[in-house]
């Protein structure tokens, strides 16, 4: 789950209000390259009954260009990963400001500061300049924005600066935490979770809006071959969030033997099993 720490629309203990009211006892709050909304989560979700499991979505580098990897257990005061995910965030605010002039150079009369506004102190991406082109009047809604100019092919799309799966993987298993491979869709072949397990995957997000029936028992069937704890999730951004494959809080039904076999899993990790 997402909230403004990153691209979501709720402040982190919201989301967590929301959680509650939905009957859900455990979510994870995985912003994108941040854990700043964890805390503030993790407190509410005491007064709230529900257990928050603090988690991170990084951009990793793939074979077919991007994919995005989840890691859960982190800790909120680990210098180096705090440097990690601020070296992240930097890149995020480069590509804005490229994606910004990109724009400028089609006529779109948008600005830096227009997205830094929209933006506060929540990790940057393409979601708040969208934003800012539905305020402004330049598109009618944030799908638009994408579709038009923002998304990948488009006229103002920018690539991030990715570090390689090993590289997230490495720093996740350094500070005790956990790695899944999200949303893979058709990506998620044998072959590349094989490799991805070679360099430290421990989990696949096996429900997933994006994923078809089909795809749920295939990442089923693979995990268990492969020796892969699964993850799930709605990826939920906010009920009027308009961009990705995000679903109704609570609507994918992750069963609590899964986070119980990968808590089992992060123990050992901590006692060096």
């Amino acid at each position: 789950m997402h909230s403004t720490a990153s691209d979501g629309l709720l402040p982190p203990g919201a989301v967590v209000r929301h959680a509650a009211a939905a009957g859900l006892t455990a979510i994870a709050l995985t912003d994108h390259d941040t854990i700043a909304g964890v805390v503030e989560a993790s407190a509410e979700g005491e007064r709230q009954g529900v257990r928050v499991v603090s988690g991170c979505e990084f951009s990793a580098a793939a074979p077919w260009g991007e994919m995005h990897v989840l890691g859960y257990f982190l800790p909120t005061d680990d210098a180096t990963l705090e440097g990690f995910l601020e070296r992240c965030r930097a890149d995020r605010v480069r590509r804005a400001r490229e994606m910004v002039e990109g724009l400028q150079a089609w006529g779109v009369d948008v600005s830096f500061e227009d997205v830094a506004k929209e933006t506060g102190n929540a990790a940057m991406g393409r979601p708040h300049l969208a934003r800012v082109l539905v305020r402004l009047g330049k598109v009618a809604t944030v799908d638009e924005a994408f579709g038009q100019w923002l998304g990948r092919g488009r006229p103002a799309y920018v690539e991030k600066t990715l570090p390689t799966f090993r590289e997230v993987a490495e720093l996740v298993h350094s500070v005790g935490g956990l790695v899944s491979a999200a949303h893979l869709k058709d990506r998620g072949t044998r072959a590349a979770l094989t490799a991805f397990k070679e360099e430290g995957l421990d989990a696949v997000e096996t429900r997933h809006p994006s994923h078809s029936g089909d795809a749920r028992a295939k990442f089923t069937a693979l995990a268990a071959s492969l020796g892969l704890l699964r993850t799930g999730g709605s990826d939920w951004h906010g009920d009027d969030h308009g961009e990705g494959n995000h679903a109704l809080l609570g609507s994918q039904e992750v069963p609590a033997e899964w986070l119980e076999a990968m808590d089992r899993a992060y123990a050992e990790r901590r006692n060096g099993a």
